[in-house]
Parts: structure tokens; C-alpha cells; sequence
């Protein structure tokens, strides 16, 4: 069984100390999607949206995110991110796909600020176009492949 590592001997959290690894290039991608109706739709594509451009406003929030994980999820360390990529891409039935991809060299994967890049480009188109129609949904969030360190082997989800 695998044995979790944020917990110390006492059984309270703790942060991994990651300062014996080596230095190795490291990335994540991850998921996200947002399903809106057809007036947000056209009022996305269209640029008519009060607040502004939605997709540019979202690629610049899941950057931030990215560069502020540390901060927001307790055990993660901060990282000099070397790149942060937030792409998208539409679907039929007006879904959204958000695709993040992190990159570093260092001690430590990137996959929570992949994860959390995604997540909050999300949540901000959902707060950019919430005025027009308050019934979006925001999709399932899940990591798609990380890559690098010594540890833990390549990941690609099946």
C-alpha cells in the first residue's frame, strides 16, 4: 500500500522536504471544461460581454493561478514555473475544453499547478459571463500526463 507523504510520524501534516532530489525538467498537463448555453456562446465568440474578453481574461487568471498554487494549496511548494500555457478549445453543445500545461525544472512536479491553472480559468469565465446566465457547468478537472523526476514514473491517464 502507498504510503502518504504529506504526514509525519505523529500523523499530522507536514510538507514534503524535497531538498535530495535532483533537479530534473518537469511538466504537467491538465482538464477543465465549462458547458454554457448559446446566448453565452455567441457573447463569448462575439466579444460582448461587459467585462471584456472572457478568453483572455480566463488564460490570464489560470496563469496567475499557476504562479500563486503554492499560496492556495497548503502543502504545495512554491516553484519558478519556467512556462505556463492555457489553451482552448470548443465542443459541440457549447462546452468549453480548458487545457493547462505547467513547466519546470526542479525538485518537484507540477501537477497541482496544471490542475489548479485549469480550475481557475474556469471559475473566472464562469464569473465573467455569471450576469448573462447563472446555470454553466463547470466540468470534471483532472490531470492529463506529467512528466520528469526520478521518483514517480511519466504519467499519461488512460
Amino acid at each position: 500500500m502507498t504510503e502518504f507523504t504529506h504526514f509525519n510520524e505523529e500523523g499530522r501534516a507536514r510538507m514534503v522536504d524535497v531538498s535530495s532530489k535532483p533537479d530534473t525538467v518537469r511538466t504537467a498537463l491538465a482538464h477543465s471544461s465549462i458547458k454554457v448555453n448559446k446566448e453565452v456562446y455567441e457573447a463569448i465568440i462575439h466579444q460582448q460581454l461587459e467585462k471584456g474578453d472572457v478568453l483572455s481574461v480566463g488564460q490570464v487568471a489560470g496563469i496567475m493561478a499557476a504562479k500563486k498554487t503554492w499560496e492556495i494549496i497548503p502543502m504545495c511548494h512554491p516553484i519558478p514555473l519556467k512556462g505556463i500555457d492555457v489553451s482552448f478549445e470548443w465542443k459541440e453543445d457549447f462546452v468549453l475544453e480548458i487545457t493547462a500545461k505547467v513547466k519546470t525544472k526542479g525538485s518537484t512536479g507540477v501537477e497541482m499547478e496544471a490542475l489548479t491553472a485549469a480550475s481557475v480559468c474556469a471559475l473566472t469565465i464562469y464569473d465573467m459571463c455569471k450576469a448573462v446566465d447563472k446555470s454553466m457547468v463547470i466540468g470534471e478537472t483532472y490531470l492529463i500526463e506529467k512528466t520528469g523526476g526520478v521518483k514517480s514514473p511519466d504519467y499519461t491517464r488512460a
